[in-house]
């Protein structure tokens, strides 16, 4: 098969997606690697990324795909936003997005921002165009102890915190350059 990115993104996709999961992102990286990441709302074990790369080496060898190894795995916790089903499925989490220009907005610096970290409040779509609205508010997820102690101790000696007011603001999907999930990790066990 000769195939082009899109024809293999479009069997990648299928396979994955036939599979129970949903495909995430299709890698080329250097050396011949070719990486599968997927997800499930369930999360992703071992054995569902073997299963997986067993299907896609399978399908690889029929469809004449020329690759040197293949990885499969899970997202992880900073999960990347790529679809717009991304975005509506986690409409009020944490998240780092980065735009190609500076957006302007009240409460922004004169130059406007480029990266926000903030919370995910709406998606819209309206003639094609999807809308994100967005709540920047510069949170930081919740800290390691180590982290913590680090910040009590520079509290202590007089160093002051800035709270930043939340700005919110919209942008459209075409303006994303890249977005993460921001982990939200629990360290007191609750």
């Amino acid at each position: 098969m000769t195939e082009t990115s899109t024809d293999l993104l479009t069997l990648v996709e299928q396979t994955v997606e036939g599979m129970g999961f949903e495909f995430v992102d299709l890698e080329h990286l250097p050396r011949g690697l070719l990486r599968v990441t997927m997800d499930s709302p369930e999360g992703v074990g071992v054995d569902d990324c073997e299963q997986v790369s067993n299907q896609l080496t399978y399908l690889f060898t029929v469809e004449n795909v020329d690759y040197e190894r293949l990885e499969v795995s899970s997202p992880g916790v900073e999960r990347p936003l790529k679809r717009v089903r991304d975005w509506e499925r986690y409409i009020g989490k944490l998240v780092h997005v980065e735009l190609f220009a500076p957006l302007m907005a009240e409460g922004f610096p004169e130059a406007g921002r480029r990266k926000l970290d903030g919370r995910i409040q709406a998606v819209r779509t309206q003639d094609s165009q999807t809308t994100i609205d967005f709540l920047f508010t510069d949170e930081k997820p919740a800290k390691t102890p180590a982290q913590a102690a680090r910040e009590r101790i520079a509290q202590k000696r007089g160093k002051k915190t800035v709270a930043i007011e939340p700005v919110a603001v919209s942008f459209t999907i075409d303006q994303v350059d890249r977005a993460h999930l921001i982990a939200e990790l629990n360290f007191k066990g609750k």
